[in-house]
């Protein structure tokens, strides 16, 4: 069975970091391109970054450029999303997700395994 678990969302202050790990069971990471995204309240959910299968070159909203950095960590078949000079616009429930092909990868839709969650929140 397959399974995506986020972790190391929190409270944080703006300009302050966190790291969210996302680790897979059932599939290996370096297989799937995974991605990030992310829903606020009321808002549809929206793409964060992702990476290629291999660790190729990642891809980020232009939103987060240059303060996000997305890796894998294979040997412990995670990916972590390094969130540096957050803003309190960054607040929201981040979700890992997965997917085979390269098409549409920005598209949540387009992903197959998705985690539960985990909450970000910035204050000002």
């Amino acid at each position: 069975q397959v399974q995506l678990v986020e972790s190391g969302g929190g409270l944080v202050q703006a300009g302050g970091s966190l790291r969210l790990s996302c680790a897979a069971s059932g599939l290996t990471l370096t297989n799937y391109i995974v991605g990030w995204f992310r829903q606020a309240p009321g808002k549809e959910r929206e793409f964060v970054a992702a990476v290629s299968r291999g660790g190729g070159s990642p891809y980020y909203a232009e939103s987060v450029k240059g303060r996000f950095t997305i890796s894998r960590d294979n040997a412990k078949n995670t990916v972590v999303l390094q969130m540096n000079n957050l803003k309190p616009e960054d607040t929201a429930v981040y979700y890992c997700a997965c997917k085979r092909f390269t098409i549409g990868i920005s598209d949540y839709t387009a992903y197959d395994y998705w985690g539960q969650g985990t909450q970000v929140t910035v204050s000002s």
